[in-house]
C-alpha cells in the first residue's frame, strides 16, 4: 500500500469484484475507499451518453434551422415545399424541377457569377414550391435567404423618405442585398410607377454588382414581365447565364371557384 503525503492510501493490486450484470471483473483503488467499477457498466453507459449528447445536438440543430427558416420570410405554407416533394408528371415539369434541383445543388457556383433567374407562368403550376425549395436546400447549407413580395421589396426602399423612416434608403438597399438568395415573389403586382421601378432597379442592381443572385416568381409571361420590370432590369437578371423558366402547364390545384387560392 503506498501512502501519499501520508493521507491517502493506494493499494495498486487489483481485486476481484462481482457485478450483477456482467459478472466478475478486476477492480483497481482510486484513492481511500473508492474503486473503479465494471469496465463494461462503464463503456454502455459512456456510450448511452454519447447517443443522449447526440440527439441532443440535433435537436437543437433542428431548433436553429426552424428559426432560420422563419427568419428567411418564406410564408408557413412553403416551409415545407422541398424539391424532393415536388411532382413532376410532364416533360416540362420535370425540366423545372431539373433546373432547380442543379442550381440549388450548385449554388456555391451561382454565388460566383450571380446567376439569377425568374419563373413565370401560369398560377398555380408550382412557381413558389420550387422557389421556396432552393431556398430551404441552400439555408440547410448554411446560406443566407430572404424571400419577399416584390411589392414589400420595393415599398421598403420607398418607404424611407418618409420623415418617420425608421432606416435611410441605404440601409434598406443593402438589407435586400445581404441574403445569399433573395426571392421576389408576385412580380407584376406591383403599381408600375417609375419611383417603384427605380427602386427596384436599385435593389437588383446592388445584388448584380456584388454577385448575388435574385430569384423572381411572376404569373405574367417572359415578355410580360420584361416589360413590367424594365429593360436595365430584365438585362441584368438574364447576365451570366440567368434563365428564364416558364411553367406553362395546367395549375396544380383544384378548382375551388372563380377566387382560387393563390401559387402553391
Amino acid at each position: 500500500m503506498n501512502t501519499i503525503a501520508g493521507i491517502i492510501n493506494i493499494d495498486p493490486t487489483p481485486v476481484t469484484k462481482h457485478c450483477e450484470i456482467h459478472g466478475e471483473f478486476k477492480s483497481t483503488n482510486v484513492f481511500g475507499s473508492v474503486w473503479t467499477k465494471c469496465g463494461e457498466c462503464n463503456r454502455i453507459n459512456a456510450e448511452s451518453s454519447r447517443i443522449s449528447d447526440e440527439q441532443k445536438r440535433r435537436a437543437n440543430d433542428l431548433a436553429a434551422y426552424q428559426r432560420k427558416i422563419g427568419d428567411t420570410g418564406i410564408p408557413k405554407r412553403f416551409q415545407n415545399r422541398f424539391l424532393e416533394t415536388f411532382i413532376a408528371s410532364n416533360s416540362n415539369q420535370k425540366k423545372a424541377l431539373a433546373f432547380a434541383m442543379q442550381y440549388a445543388k450548385t449554388f456555391d457556383r451561382v454565388l460566383e457569377t450571380g446567376r439569377s433567374v425568374i419563373f413565370c407562368g401560369r398560377p398555380g403550376t408550382g412557381k413558389t414550391h420550387l422557389a421556396a425549395g432552393i431556398g430551404l436546400h441552400i439555408l440547410r447549407e448554411s446560406r443566407t435567404v430572404l424571400f419577399t413580395t416584390t411589392l414589400r421589396a420595393v415599398g421598403r426602399v420607398t418607404d424611407t423618405w418618409s420623415r418617420n423612416a425608421t432606416e435611410s434608403k441605404s440601409q434598406a438597399i443593402a438589407a435586400l442585398a445581404f441574403p445569399d438568395l433573395l426571392i421576389l415573389d408576385e412580380v407584376g403586382v406591383q403599381f408600375g410607377s417609375k419611383a417603384e421601378e427605380v427602386s427596384l432597379f436599385e435593389v437588383i442592381n446592388e445584388r448584380y454588382e456584388n454577385h448575388k443572385p435574385t430569384l423572381l416568381i411572376s404569373n405574367l409571361t417572359a415578355n410580360e414581365v420584361k416589360g413590367c420590370l424594365g429593360e436595365r432590369i430584365f438585362d441584368r437578371l438574364r447576365e451570366d447565364g440567368g434563365e428564364c423558366v416558364v411553367f406553362d402547364w395546367d395549375s396544380h390545384r383544384p378548382i375551388l371557384g372563380k377566387d382560387a387560392a393563390k401559387d402553391v
